[in-house]
C-alpha cells in the first residue's frame, strides 16, 4: 500500500452500513463520496424502535454515525442522487452520478420551510367538490360531538381526539375519521397517517377486552408463541381477529419493558406476568 492514499472511494447507500464503511475509509485518509437516493442519509434503520438480538435502541446506534459522517472532512455527501453509470477498471473507475433537482441551495438551507410557501408549482390541481361526509347514527353523532367539544380551543388536538375516539368506540371507525378531519379542518390523509402510525390506535374493530401478547426477544425466548397457540385454542381466533360475541380480540406487541417477568400478557390495561399456557383459562375467566 503506498504511503500516501490517492484517488477516492464511492459508497452507494447512506444507511448504517454505508455510513460505517464511509467512516472507515475516511479515517484511513481516503476521500469518500457517499451517494444516497433519498434527500438525507440514515436509511431505514431510523424507522426501527429496537434492534435484534440486543434490543438496543436503533437510534442510539444510528445517530452517532450520522453525526460523524455528516461532519467528517473526508466525506462528501451526495444525497438525492443516483449512480447511473460506472466505467473503467479496478483501481481506476469513473462513476456518473445524477443529482436530482432540489430547487433550493442545500448549503444555505436552514429548514425554515419558507420555500414550501413560495414554491412555483408546475402542475395545478383542478378544484374538486368536497366529498359528502358519511352519515352517522344519532348515538355516534352525540358521542363524537362530546369528544370534539371537550377538546375545543386546544392547540393541535388531533392525537388527543383520536385517543378519546379510540377509547370511546374501541377502535377508529373510517366514517368517524372523516368527520374528525372535517371538524379539525385537516386533510384526511394526515388524520389517517397519524392514526396508522401509533400502535395504540386500531383501524379494525376490537373486542371489548383486548389481549396483547408481548413478542419481544425475552418473551419469545420464554415461550410467548405457545401463549398465542393456547389463546387460539381457547378462543378460536388468531392475532388481529375478534371472537364472534365481540368479547375478546388478540394482538401482539413488541416490548412491555417487563423482561424480568417474561412472558407477559396484557389484557386491556392489566398486566399478567410469567404466564404459562396452563393459566390461560384461569386468566380469561376473570373477564
Amino acid at each position: 500500500m503506498p504511503d500516501k492514499n490517492v484517488g477516492a472511494a464511492l459508497v452507494v447507500g447512506g444507511g448504517i452500513a454505508g455510513m460505517q464503511a464511509s467512516l472507515d475509509l475516511a479515517e484511513a485518509g481516503i476521500k469518500v463520496y457517499l451517494v444516497d437516493k433519498t434527500p438525507a442519509i440514515g436509511g431505514v434503520m431510523a424507522q426501527l424502535d429496537k434492534t435484534f438480538p440486543t434490543n438496543d435502541c436503533a437510534m442510539c446506534s444510528l445517530a452517532p454515525r450520522m453525526v460523524d459522517a455528516g461532519r467528517h472532512i473526508n466525506i462528501e455527501k451526495l444525497t438525492y442522487a443516483e449512480v447511473v453509470g460506472v466505467t473503467g477498471e479496478a483501481g481506476h473507475f469513473h462513476a456518473q452520478v445524477l443529482k436530482k433537482a432540489r430547487s433550493v441551495d442545500p448549503d444555505k438551507c436552514t429548514g425554515c420551510e419558507d420555500c414550501t410557501k413560495a414554491c412555483v408549482t408546475r402542475y395545478h390541481a383542478q378544484p374538486q367538490q368536497p366529498a359528502a361526509l358519511p352519515e352517522l347514527s344519532e348515538d355516534e353523532t352525540l358521542r363524537l360531538d362530546a369528544i370534539l367539544r371537550h377538546h375545543a380551543g386546544v392547540a393541535a388536538p388531533l392525537v388527543r381526539v383520536l385517543q378519546d375516539v379510540n377509547e370511546e368506540f374501541n377502535y377508529l371507525p373510517p366514517d368517524i375519521l372523516r368527520h374528525v378531519a372535517h371538524a379539525l379542518d385537516l386533510p384526511l390523509s394526515r388524520v389517517v397517517r397519524v392514526a396508522s402510525f401509533y400502535p395504540l390506535f386500531s383501524l379494525k374493530p376490537r373486542g371489548r377486552h383486548v389481549i396483547t401478547i408481548c413478542q419481544g426477544t425475552t418473551c419469545s425466548v420464554r415461550g410467548s408463541d405457545r401463549l398465542v397457540d393456547g389463546l387460539e385454542d381457547s378462543l378460536g381466533i388468531g392475532p388481529g381477529e375478534v371472537t364472534k360475541d365481540g368479547r375478546f380480540s388478540i394482538e401482539v406487541g413488541r416490548c412491555f419493558g417487563l423482561c424480568a417477568l417474561a412472558p407477559v400478557v396484557r389484557i386491556d390495561q392489566h398486566l399478567h406476568a410469567k404466564v404459562r399456557p396452563s393459566r390461560i383459562g384461569e386468566i380469561l375467566a376473570r373477564y
